[in-house]
């Protein structure tokens, strides 16, 4: 029988092998290639499709560079659809924070649909601390650190918080702290094949799912990584397919916000693709697979196992 905490292990193990080896790779390589755009993930910080990247929205010669992006989230019949609007700006070349309001449309599950709610406001911040190619070392990668901070989680146990006078769902805050690595790769000679992307890093958080799945028990440390591999596309485009993994708190908490759920969620898998048109406008169009949870315990299926995803960014 498909056993799907194993499958998810063994992907995980897939993933951070592949990190290792394009790790091992960054460590022979002598040519620097620059990433022409930068597109924002889900929650408007600069990075893959769910997972932020070290790299910032700053652009050379602009003291602030704008980012604006739209995503939408198809998290199935359960969970609903979500649809997100965020801007970002880039200050100078190592700086970026932005805000990102994220608008849920209710699923059709009479049983636990209700348990999102809509609403929820993102705010997020990075600074690069060591620059990508140091004093000329192509070696080293970009290393940043950053917070994502959630007001209004309104999701799973935090749909029974109520406000003080208790005619509205107050839901609760919750952040991520993370520290993120990421390199870039240049291949020579090896035409479609233009560089390999890996990124890796470690985020402390009390948000399960990112806040769509309500707020987790206590404070975790929860390792992502991505690898991608870009290829030289029709024009000057660059098309960039990559595959991330994030590992999430394994229960989320119940309505006082201490007791864990007896709900088992997986690590998040995505497979992702990144259209950049032109590295002359700060365009990116992003599609995405994403694997967020099935059976998560007996008779909760939240039938969130392929679900689709499209963002596209642009740049001022």
């Amino acid at each position: 029988m498909f056993n799907l905490r194993t499958h998810e292990r063994s992907g995980v193990r897939w993933l951070l092998a592949a990190i290792t080896f394009v790790g091992a790779a960054a460590l022979m390589s002598s040519v620097t290639v620059p990433l022409h755009a930068q597109a924002l993930g889900w929650e408007g910080e600069t990075g893959v499709f769910v997972t932020p990247m070290a790299y910032t929205a700053g652009v050379e010669g602009q003291k602030i560079h704008a980012v604006t992006a739209y995503h939408y989230f198809n998290a199935g019949s359960v969970i609903g659809d979500f649809h997100e609007a965020s801007i970002e700006a880039g200050i100078g070349k190592r700086f970026e924070m932005g805000y990102t309001r994220e608008i849920h449309v209710e699923g059709s599950d009479s049983a636990l649909s209700g348990l999102w709610q809509n609403g929820m406001d993102i705010f997020n911040a990075k600074a690069i601390v060591v620059p990508e190619n140091l004093s000329k070392k192509n070696w080293v990668p970009a290393i940043s650190t950053g917070f994502i901070a959630r007001t209004g989680s309104r999701n799973v146990g935090n749909s029974g918080v109520l406000s003080k006078d208790k005619t509205t769902i107050e839901g609760r805050s919750n952040a991520d702290i993370y520290v993120v690595g990421t390199k870039l790769i240049p291949i020579k000679n090896a035409s479609p094949f233009a560089a390999l992307v890996l990124n890796a890093g470690l985020r402390g958080t009390n948000a399960e799912l990112w806040g769509m799945g309500g707020n987790a028990p206590e404070w975790t440390a929860q390792p992502f990584g991505a690898v991608a591999f870009a290829f030289k596309g029709p024009g000057k485009s660059t098309l960039i397919f990559g595959s991330e993994a994030a590992h999430q708190p394994h229960h989320p908490a119940a309505s006082d916000g201490k007791t864990p759920l007896a709900l088992n969620i997986p690590t998040t898998m995505t497979y992702c693709a990144r259209i950049i048109p032109t590295p002359k406008q700060h365009l990116n169009f992003d599609f995405g697979v994403a694997q967020i949870a099935g059976q998560i315990a007996p008779g909760v299926n939240l039938k969130a196992r392929h679900q689709v995803g499209f963002q596209v960014s642009y740049g001022f």
